[in-house]
């Protein structure tokens, strides 16, 4: 769903940027890519490819945070992948003598300590963040900070995942926008929202499942949930910038993007009946 920050060391992220990054310097890319107080914004990101900046993901923040103002609302996934069923971890996979132990002793989801993975410094550091709420979910959570965040993460339940009555639906219903910086449409987690939706797809559903607390006992849940498929997303992504003639912008040295999520939500639902017999 969001791509792990490049493997690039700093050294190699110093000499790749010309003048460093700062609060300020952001704050001026945000602005011209189209962020302005009060938007509701899902962000994907990568730190490396910004480029060197000073102060880090917290600078990133800042800077979102301080145009958005407390009118407007920030929201990134903070999925934990590593509290769902071992059978079907591929990256990398586990032994499967192992697969008991780790269903019976994996600690409970908890939404202020469970650490995300694979989703880059800028979300780690932002599901700590004074005032963001992180909903339910024990795979599939997501932040949010500012005036919707408790509408936004509230009641996300476990068969909900990525589909109705979840972060993503509720962005839909604020017509939110979706801020890629440095990743790709296929870090666009908003995509499977049109996945659930869409009724031209033969859809197939698969196991999970998670160490949730429950009246404040740790437990093993199962569940069904949708076999989501990232594979063709950048190429939808492409059509619909070509479609409404999008040109990136840049973001330090990330070419980035704004976009409605209820507008690429609706496109991919038609998309899929196109090219998509099934998931």
């Amino acid at each position: 769903m969001e791509a792990e920050d490049n493997k690039k060391s700093e050294i190699d992220v110093i000499r790749s940027t010309r003048y460093p990054n700062t609060i300020t310097t952001l704050k001026h890319n945000f602005k011209t890519l189209g962020i302005r107080p009060g938007l509701v914004v899902i962000m994907h990101s990568s730190l490396s490819k910004i480029g060197w900046t000073v102060g880090g993901p917290v600078a990133v923040i800042k800077a979102l945070m301080e145009i958005l103002t407390s009118e407007g609302t920030l929201i990134m996934p903070t999925f934990s992948g590593d509290n769902t069923d071992p059978s079907q971890w591929e990256n990398p996979p586990v032994p499967k003598s192992w697969w008991d132990v780790i269903r019976n002793e994996m600690p409970a989801y908890n939404p202020k300590i469970t650490p995300t993975r694979g989703m880059g410094t800028i979300v780690e550091t932002f599901r700590k963040w004074p005032k963001v709420i992180r909903s339910n979910h024990p795979t599939s959570s997501f932040a949010a900070w500012g005036k919707y965040a408790e509408f936004i993460t509230k009641n996300h339940d476990l068969t909900a995942d990525l589909g109705e009555n979840s972060p993503l639906s509720r962005i839909y219903e604020l017509d939110g926008q979706i801020l890629i910086v440095g990743v790709s449409h296929e870090n666009n987690t908003s995509l499977h929202l049109a996945e659930y939706r869409s009724d031209s797809l033969r859809k197939q559903y698969k196991l999970n499942g998670s160490a949730i607390l429950i009246n404040n006992e740790r437990q093993w849940v199962k569940w069904k949930e949708l076999d989501l498929n990232t594979d063709d997303f950048e190429q939808l992504g492409k059509e619909f910038e070509s479609k409404i003639k999008y040109n990136p912008s840049k973001v330090g040295l990330a070419e980035s993007r704004l976009i409605s999520q209820r507008k690429i939500v609706n496109f991919a639902i038609e998309w899929f009946k196109k090219n998509r017999k099934e998931i």
